[in-house]
C-alpha cells in the first residue's frame, strides 16, 4: 500500500504543469489532496521522515496549480 502511494506520488511530482486546461488542473489538484491524505494517514503510524518530504512536495506543486487556476486578481 505505501509503495503504491509513492509511485503515484513520484508520477504525479514528474508530472508536467505547462499545456493544463483548466479541468485538469482541477483534477490535478484534487488528486495531489488525495495522496497528501493518504500518505498523512500511513505517516502518523510511522513517522517516517521520507514521508513527510513527500507530502511537502506534493504541497508545493498543489500549491503552484492552485495559484495558476485562482490566476491574477482584477483591480
Amino acid at each position: 500500500m505505501t509503495q503504491e502511494l509513492l509511485t503515484k506520488a513520484q508520477e504525479f511530482e514528474n508530472r508536467p504543469l505547462s499545456h493544463m486546461s483548466t479541468s485538469d488542473r482541477v483534477e490535478a489538484s484534487r488528486e495531489a489532496k488525495q495522496l497528501i491524505l493518504s500518505i498523512n494517514e500511513i505517516y502518523k503510524k510511522t513517522k517516517d521522515s521520507k514521508l513527510m518530504e513527500v507530502m511537502k512536495n506534493l504541497t508545493l506543486k498543489k500549491q503552484k496549480i492552485e495559484k495558476r487556476l485562482k490566476g491574477t486578481p482584477l483591480v
